[in-house]
């Protein structure tokens, strides 16, 4: 079933709402909340409904005291029920209260209610034998404004789970960083600190970033990116910039903080006179202790140079891991290319393009994966068909082989011994 939307409810969806109302009665699952509270929430409080076409097919009500957000009503009609409907309204309906600065969103619902999953799939924590829900939102209504000066936002929940293969790295990550810091309380009980900093490098395009969303979605912290190019036209420089943001971050309860190609400001210090970058990276090792005596953040800096980050940068107490990101093994390989390839795409062996594309990174097959795409809509336009069929597995090919690794087999040699010289797992 495709082709529902979720949009805000109006006033004109009531004979919706009592139509989904009257189906949960005749399946033996009475609302908690009655029905005219139902309706004076519609109203007054916060509402989303899901309709395909003009139909009212789902919806989510909930009501705000202070910080503390209830649903009261969750329903969808019979025909769309294990579409996704249900964690996409209580999604919805998240969004629009926690603006409104509730910190947990809770749930009572009926005994003989069977949509549990879309609570379960949404973070909210099943609680005795009443079907209570309840979810802590993850950034408080105080902090949003702070994050927005940051550029920072909120990533979407479930990144984790979209990164496909690289289960070595995945595996790695879990159990040294989000393990810790994800349960913390059971981590101190065990004598284990929580990681406060750690450095991914490998070569250009194998996901360091998408790693770094990932820990950030799977955390449910604030994800806030520092671009060096965008500082640089500080008043106070690139250095006090850098020092002003990092005294902002502070105010956040949670976040992870991202630096991609870190080298640009982290580089090894040399030469006489000193060069403009060196107080820069003199600013950073000052930033990186204090940084590390809060709780609740982590520093994530990438890099595809390794070799050019200044040997103080990396010592032990500034960062706990110096973890390897590389290309893509077989099982990535896959993951990715079923992501680019569209459905309507005929007989296509993901296996082939799985083999032939050994030691490209994601962005390769990206590439590879669009070119392709284009390459067949061009064809089908001009066949001039009414119907035409494709991408075929020529298509992608042909791309492929037109496509020039971004990765040398040098720079693989080399990340190799990085791994032997600096890796810190």
């Amino acid at each position: 079933m495709t082709g529902w939307r979720i949009r805000d409810y109006h006033a004109d969806d009531v004979d919706g709402i009592l139509r989904l109302w009257e189906q949960m009665l005749t399946a033996d699952a009475e609302p908690v909340y009655g029905l005219s509270d139902v309706l004076a929430s519609c109203a007054k409080d916060h509402a989303v409904v899901a309709v395909i076409g003009d139909e009212v097919v789902g919806a989510a009500i909930g009501r705000a005291a202070h910080a503390q957000g209830w649903v009261v009503f969750l329903a969808t009609a019979a025909h769309v029920r294990g579409t996704g409907i249900g964690s996409s309204m209580l999604a919805a309906l998240e969004a629009r209260m926690a603006a409104v600065g509730i910190s947990k969103l809770s749930a009572l619902m009926p005994a003989a209610e069977t949509r549990v999953g879309a609570f379960l799939h949404q973070g909210f924590a099943l609680k005795q034998d009443l079907h209570y829900f309840e979810r802590h939102i993850p950034v408080q209504h105080e902090e949003l404004k702070i994050l927005a000066e940051l550029g920072g936002r909120v990533l979407p929940r479930g990144l984790w789970d979209a990164v496909g293969g690289m289960t070595a790295e995945k595996d790695l990550l879990e159990r040294r960083v989000v393990m810790p810091l994800a349960q913390s309380e059971l981590a101190d009980r065990f004598g284990v600190v929580p990681p406060r900093a750690i450095v991914l490098f490998g070569p250009p395009g194998t996901g360091k970033t998408t790693f770094a969303k990932a820990i950030a979605s799977r955390l449910e912290w604030s994800f806030v990116e520092v671009f060096p190019s965008r500082l640089a036209s500080h008043p106070g420089g690139l250095a006090g910039a850098l020092r002003e943001t990092f005294l902002k971050i502070s105010e956040l309860e949670h976040a992870v903080v991202f630096i991609d190609e870190v080298e640009e400001i982290a580089s090894h210090r040399q030469g006489e006179p000193p060069s403009p970058t060196q107080g820069v990276t003199n600013e950073l090792l000052k930033i990186i202790p204090a940084f590390r005596d809060q709780p609740g953040r982590l520093l994530i800096c990438a890099t595809n140079f390794i070799r050019a980050l200044d040997a103080a940068f990396l010592r032990h107490g500034r960062f706990d891991y110096v973890i390897p990101i590389g290309l893509p093994d077989d099982q990535a390989r896959e993951a990715i290319w079923e992501r680019y390839i569209p459905a309507a795409a005929v007989d296509i062996d993901v296996s082939v393009l799985v083999e032939m594309t050994e030691g490209f990174s994601p962005a390769d097959i990206e590439y590879a994966a669009r070119k392709a795409s284009q390459s067949a809509l061009e064809s089908a336009v001009a066949s001039g068909a009414d119907n035409p069929d494709g991408p075929f597995l020529t298509d992608y090919v042909a791309a492929i082989s037109a496509t020039r690794a971004t990765v040398s087999a040098e720079v693989a040699s080399e990340f190799w011994e990085d791994i032997e010289n600096v890796g810190r797992l």
